[in-house]
């Protein structure tokens, strides 16, 4: 005995059905990786600094100066007034500040969004709050600490800040650099000095999460797809799930196979003809002249059922005709108790005709395409 389970990982070598797919994704499990954040988040900061920083700078500075105007003008005394006046001031620079500042939170809420739509369809479920066992048990924590997604994750981790780190510091030691050899610094000079520096940090830093994030989505796919491979046994599972149990499905196939077969030993004897493919195929119509509009199908088989409608056939005399093309059109097109379809009238009269000339001792050609089998 090797020891291993049917369920082992090592046996999951096939790619997951569209119905293990769907499953995952209902109970929203996803490939889905975290640096799309990130430089979603990096993104945003980077057009702020570019774009919305000049325009609200202006705003924040107004709130700013007008505290620091009447900071003076405002007295906290016994009576009150003064922390009226106080809150009104504190009120007024909140509210500028709030719209000075409501862009750079948008800003930051629709790169969030975007983080999430760029990795694909939004799946909302709630089966990843559930409370489980396996999230707390110590064994299962030990698994996850020392899996390869983990040592993927750390490693990747160690790499942004070593990068992120090295990239700050060089660019901060080339600004600092710049400073020194700069005989005189104007003061307003110094926050498009630091924000043009900023700029470039955040261009670097986006520049490597890019090639991060690109990375991350592969390996998280590849990851995820890994994950749901599937073993012999459970593709079976499925299919007997999807298909029915075999047996019961043999079970019912040959119930249906009796019942065709009742049928058939009821109706064939009342057939005026059956036609024939000659072995594959078998149809036996019935023809009432002044009932029937047109002849009627009362059983049909393949295979072994049409074996068994020629059997049935020849113990009541009723006449066989091999017809090819017509046997395997009328299988495939007529339902039983049903009359045939108009653009087989034709044919069908013809071999009717035939017959019933036979009945009246009129010997004659069968029609073209068919052939009369008097013992087959």
């Amino acid at each position: 005995m090797s020891g291993k389970g049917e369920d082992d990982d090592s046996d999951k070598t096939l790619d997951a059905s569209d119905q293990k797919i769907r499953k995952a994704r209902e109970k929203g499990d996803v490939p889905i990786t975290r640096e799309a954040g990130n430089l979603m988040s990096a993104f945003a900061l980077l057009l702020i600094f570019v774009m919305l920083l000049p325009a609200i700078s202006g705003r924040l500075m107004r709130a700013l100066e007008g505290a620091l105007v009447h900071a003076g003008q405002v007295e906290i005394g016994s009576d009150g007034g003064g922390v009226a006046d106080l809150s009104g001031l504190i009120y007024e620079m909140a509210w500028d500040v709030s719209l000075a500042m409501g862009p750079v939170f948008a800003a930051l809420l629709v790169a969030g969004l975007i983080s999430i739509t760029i990795q694909g369809p939004l799946v909302v479920t709630l089966e990843r709050i559930k409370p489980k066992l396996s999230k707390v048990s110590p064994l299962a924590g030990l698994k996850r600490l020392f899996s390869k997604n983990t040592l993927v994750e750390f490693a990747k981790n160690v790499t942004k800040v070593i990068v992120v780190g090295l990239i700050a510091t060089s660019l901060a030691y080339q600004a600092v650099q710049e400073v020194w050899l700069t005989d005189l610094v104007l003061p307003e000079r110094i926050g498009p000095f630091l924000t043009g520096w900023v700029v470039r940090i955040l261009a670097w830093v986006l520049l490597f999460l890019a090639i991060i994030t690109l990375a991350d989505v592969l390996w998280q796919r590849h990851s995820w797809a890994e994950k749901q491979k599937m073993s012999h046994k459970e593709m079976r599972d499925e299919m007997k799930d999807a298909e029915g149990d075999p047996m019961l499905k043999a079970k019912r196939e040959g119930i249906r196979r009796q019942r065709a077969m009742q049928r058939a030993a009821t109706a064939v004897p009342m057939a005026n003809v059956i036609l024939t493919n000659p072995t594959h195929y078998a149809v036996a119509l019935r023809y009432t002249q002044g009932e029937d509009m047109a002849p009627v199908c009362v059983a049909k088989g393949a295979d072994l059922m049409a074996a068994q409608i020629r059997r049935i056939a020849r113990e009541h005399d009723v006449p066989i005709i091999e017809n090819r093309p017509l046997a395997r059109a009328l299988y495939d097109t007529v339902e039983l108790d049903r009359t045939i379809p108009m653009e087989h009238w034709q044919a069908v009269a013809e071999i009717i005709g035939f017959l019933m000339d036979l009945k009246a001792r009129r010997r004659r050609k069968p029609p073209t395409g068919s052939s009369f089998r008097i013992d087959p």
